[in-house]
């Protein structure tokens, strides 16, 4: 577990300030309001990373966030947040809609409208933090699902789902299969939404989504293959590369992108990997289907605003390790168990 905040290491005439900053670095732009006198005040957030999913839990005393349409523009969010209450009764309200969130209920918040959320009281909240790319529906079914997900036969799976995921988060983390929990957690919040998001409360699925899905899946397995792309993953699935491209456009989903945006995943997780580090950068790009290291530098400075070689270097000084133990002392350097900084 990485606790990100505890207001108990904060003295307390400070601490209002200091769990409103924490809360909005943690979280994306809002308005803080906190319940006083200032010595009550309290809170507690803790992260756990499953690849590409997160699950973040905020326990704090009275707390009010609210999202203003000014802040919506200036800082759009990549992730969905899905959460559940487990302590306290939140009030929510978003699209006109608002509605008590009890202990044990989920409720699906878009970080992309503007949106009023708290408790009174001592509360906690547990949030699965899924990205957009990742999920790739439409605005618009987000939207209308967030309204009624409470009638989706999905509602409780999912909920149990994450309290459950949230219960064993220590464990499962740090587990190396971790990053297939992100993605199983990822699809179950898609089929939650595209259920619930359906005008016709008995419609069924669309064969286009449950294909994306199947589609979304074998990318994964296939990553390490350096010929994949849409050819292949067309003939895999017996359709056209046009059928393929239309299926994605539909949920304005960017098919290239998003697998190369996965392989750098991948690779980014390997470079902190102790069990990688006698392995070159180049090495493990290869790995994961990038062929040209010019190429993949390129691309891995533009998605995460540094070099592969930096990347190592900083894991490495957080871990600990010392240049001598990685690569023939090279400088190629690698760590494990420290998470990247989360932000939304």
């Amino acid at each position: 577990m990485t606790v990100v905040f505890n207001s108990d290491t904060i003295a307390p005439h400070q601490r209002m300030d200091a769990v409103a900053t924490a809360m909005q670095e943690a979280s994306v732009p809002s308005h803080v309001v906190l319940d006083g006198p200032a010595e009550r005040v309290h809170a507690t957030f803790d992260l756990w990373q499953f690849g590409e999913a997160s699950i973040f839990r905020a326990r704090t005393s009275g707390i009010q966030l609210v999202r203003t349409p000014k802040q919506v523009r200036s800082s759009p969010a990549p992730v969905l947040a899905v959460a559940v209450q487990q302590a306290g009764d939140g009030r929510s309200e978003q699209g006109g809609v608002e509605r008590v969130v009890r202990p044990g209920e989920l409720h699906v918040m878009d970080l992309n409208a503007p949106y009023d959320f708290g408790w009174r009281g001592d509360g906690a909240s547990t949030c699965l933090l899924a990205p957009l790319d990742q999920l790739g529906l439409p605005a618009e079914l987000i939207s209308q699902a967030a309204r009624r997900v409470q009638d989706s036969p999905h509602y409780r799976l999912v909920a149990n789902h994450i309290v459950q995921l949230t219960a064993d988060a220590d464990a499962l983390s740090a587990d190396p299969a971790a990053a297939l929990s992100g993605c199983a957690s990822i699809e179950l919040i898609r089929g939650l939404l595209l259920s619930a998001g359906s005008d016709d409360a008995g419609a069924v699925v669309p064969s286009s989504d449950i294909l994306l899905s199947r589609i979304r899946a074998y990318v994964r397995r296939n990553l390490a293959d350096p010929g994949l792309g849409a050819e292949h993953i067309a003939k895999a699935h017996n359709m056209s590369v046009r059928q393929l491209y239309k299926i994605c456009a539909h949920a304005e989903y960017r098919l290239e992108q998003w697998i190369i945006s996965q392989r750098l995943a991948q690779v980014r997780a390997d470079l902190t990997n102790r069990d990688h580090r006698h392995r070159t950068i180049s090495t493990i790009a290869r790995r994961w289907g990038f062929r040209d290291p010019s190429h993949f530098a390129r691309r891995f400075r533009a998605a995460y605003g540094i070099s592969p070689r930096e990347w190592r270097r900083v894991a490495l000084a957080a871990d600990g390790v010392s240049e001598s133990a990685v690569v023939g002392g090279s400088g190629l350097l690698a760590r494990t168990g420290v998470q990247a900084e989360h932000r939304q």
